[in-house]
């Protein structure tokens, strides 16, 4: 009978772990096959037969993590995350509806768990977005305040752009994006209103080039105390491995220099 120290090696192993990483990038392949009316023709009936064959590995695998840890499996948001992407998965009615079925495509979201690095990015991402939500009242202030003087200025000439909040707001954030800003928006804008530009320069500015940036800075940051914190932690784990050993090397060497003495 495997006892739940030598299931929970099994299911740490490297080798385990780039299993299901293989796994995962094989249905991913095969749910983008799927979408293919001529491939289905072919050889539909494979490709859902290995689906189904992925999908029970991934089953087999958390119902393995949970009989390993328990509770405990529980209390980790990577975990949870598996959890919910595999359930998703199993929603009863899922092969019916096509959103669900859409959905399955989530699946290739768990070599984000699997992966380190790229668990390392979503920590780092995750970790900047309490300054990321200062930054974005400030974006939502700022946009406000430009839809409402876009409104006023430009909504009689161009409806279609500036003729209510919600336009201008979207017509703003394509000339932040700077998609087709000067030729698309701006300068038919300035053939009417020719110091218009006074108002988009300074907001092209504000947004693109210092909040945008904020935002870009706040993230790589995050990921460098991520990437730190990391280090940190190897280096305490390979100091405190090096201290065993050393402990371990000193009480042989009293044992050895104690039994001539014993003798």
């Amino acid at each position: 009978m495997i006892t739940a120290p030598r299931l929970k090696g099994f299911l740490d192993h490297p080798a385990f772990g780039r299993f299901i990483t293989g796994v995962i990038l094989v249905n991913a392949v095969l749910l983008g096959m799927e979408t293919s009316d001529q491939i289905m023709a072919q050889a539909g009936d494979l490709i859902v037969l290995l689906d189904w064959i992925c999908l029970t590995i991934f089953v087999v695998e958390i119902a393995l993590k949970i009989t390993a840890r328990g509770w405990r499996f529980f209390t980790q948001g990577w975990n949870l995350f598996d959890f919910t992407i595999v359930g998703i998965s199993l929603v009863p009615g899922a092969q019916g509806l096509s959103v669900l079925r859409a959905l399955r495509i989530l699946r290739v979201l768990r070599v984000i768990s699997v992966a380190p690095r790229l668990r390392r990015v979503v920590e780092g991402f995750i970790t900047a977005l309490p300054g990321m939500g200062s930054v974005f009242l400030l974006m939502g202030i700022i946009f406000y305040i430009g839809a409402v003087i876009s409104t006023q200025l430009f909504a009689a000439s161009f409806p279609d752009w500036f003729g209510t909040l919600g336009r201008s707001a979207y017509t703003l954030f394509q000339v932040m994006t700077l998609e087709s800003w000067s030729m698309g928006i701006v300068r038919p804008v300035m053939d009417v209103h020719p110091q218009a530009w006074i108002f988009f320069v300074p907001f092209i500015v504000v947004t693109t080039f210092a909040v945008v940036n904020l935002l870009v800075g706040l993230i790589v940051n995050s990921m460098q105390d991520a990437h730190q914190e990391e280090d940190n932690l190897r280096t305490d784990a390979y100091r405190d491995e090096v201290l065993s050993r050393l402990e371990a090397i000193e009480q042989r060497l009293q044992a050895s220099s104690a039994g001539p003495d014993k003798n």
